[in-house]
């Protein structure tokens, strides 16, 4: 019997655009993004220790989707119900209305779920990771499973570009950028860090963050008060961004824990390796 190859397989548009060192930038605008709905922000201040654990939940984000895109079918569904499990037992109270709500409201996780989507594929697209539009469609598609694990019926996520474009019309008037949001936007500027690794901070972290902020769409740019540079400078520096850290080995980049990419590859063979090339077969 072979392997199993996961609930994504290495067959998916998934698979390749995932393995992208641009993910990183992709998912501090995801967080930019997310912090722009009241009541999904609010689920978050009131039930993580962000500010104090900044790196760990990164690290924890990035286990899940590697775990889910590149573990077996068991690990991607035990990652599922673990998220489920938790976010069934956490609460928050609306800051308008001050109303109790639980965390795992369909709209608030089908809101992550969007914001994380797009976010990824605009990233990694925008920055040079070669993607026809059907092949957009087919990632977007792809990410119904996804949903799934976390908790939302399959068929109310989006399942294409235009599907994706017009729930964010929908939403769109019920964004705002609180004291959370800004909180949020603060938070990833300056992340709290030891004094040493201040100017590493200002160098490097703030640069990514930046970029992310500027990748963000427009009407987030307004919410939020901040200007950001042309699309075409924006376009210019995920670009420069992509081709300079995609010189890195893939290799070498594989070896940051948990090294999901490279167990996959020691259990399905090396054929499994991505690549974006592969990403229209």
């Amino acid at each position: 019997m072979g392997a199993d190859p996961g609930l994504f397989t290495p067959a998916s548009v998934t698979w390749q655009l995932h393995g992208d060192p641009m993910m990183w930038v992709a998912g501090v605008r995801a967080l930019y993004l997310q912090a722009l709905h009241p009541r999904a922000v609010r689920g978050v201040m009131e039930n993580s220790d962000f500010r104090r654990d900044a790196w760990g939940r990164l690290m924890r984000t990035a286990n899940f989707v590697g775990t889910t895109t590149y573990g077996t079918t068991e690990s991607a569904e035990r990652a599922g119900a673990r998220i489920r499990k938790i976010h069934s037992m956490l609460a928050a109270t609306d800051p308008d209305t001050g109303e109790r709500y639980g965390v795992d409201e369909p709209e608030l996780l089908l809101w992550v779920h969007c914001a994380e989507i797009d976010s990824y594929l605009h990233v990694v697209r925008r920055s040079g990771f070669p993607l026809t539009d059907a092949q957009a469609d087919r990632y977007i598609a792809e990410h119904r499973t996804s949903a799934r694990l976390v908790g939302l019926d399959p068929a109310a996520a989006p399942g294409d570009q235009e599907e994706l474009a017009a729930y964010f019309e929908k939403v769109r008037p019920h964004l705002g950028a609180g004291a959370d949001a800004r909180a949020v936007d603060d938070f990833l500027l300056r992340p709290p860090t030891h004094p040493l690794l201040i100017p590493a901070r200002e160098v490097l972290w703030r640069r990514v963050a930046q970029l992310a902020y500027a990748a963000l769409p427009p009407y987030a740019h307004e919410l939020y008060g901040r200007p950001a540079p042309r699309a075409a400078v924006v376009t210019r520096r995920l670009r420069a961004t992509g081709t300079l850290l995609r010189c890195v080995p893939a290799r070498l980049r594989w070896q940051l824990p948990p090294k999901h990419i490279l167990r996959a590859m020691a259990r399905l063979g090396p054929d499994a390796r991505p690549a974006p090339y592969k990403a229209g077969r």
